[in-house]
């Protein structure tokens, strides 16, 4: 894994963090999580944008942050809050990971 997907990797967690502070804010209501949510949205975009910078393809790079953030953000709601998915919701996750995975094999890179 080069250092520029680790980057994406990075801000993929973000993503997750931001997405359940953002539950946890209980719509923008709880200060305190609202704060922490404003807070991690932007470290998020940084380390995508550092990813991207480094050469990565939009496409797949893109794709790879939001995945580990849809993805990330079920695997919470489930250890979490207990909130687990249907056979469907199962199906649908196996969806973006094989979207994720196709995407990245059929795109051509600007990465040396």
């Amino acid at each position: 894994m080069s250092i520029a997907w680790l980057w994406v990797l990075v801000g993929g967690i973000f993503e997750t963090m931001w997405a359940t502070t953002m539950d946890l804010s209980e719509c923008f209501t709880d200060l305190f999580w609202t704060a922490v949510t404003i807070a991690i949205m932007p470290i998020s975009v940084i380390f995508l944008n550092k990813g991207l910078k480094m050469g990565l393809p939009t496409g797949p790079c893109y794709s790879v942050w939001v995945g580990i953030g849809a993805i990330g953000s079920v695997a919470v709601g489930m250890v979490l809050f207990g909130e687990f998915p249907n056979l469907v919701g199962y199906a649908c996750l196996a969806l973006i990971i094989a979207g994720v995975i196709g995407l990245n094999l059929v795109t051509e890179g600007k990465e040396s």
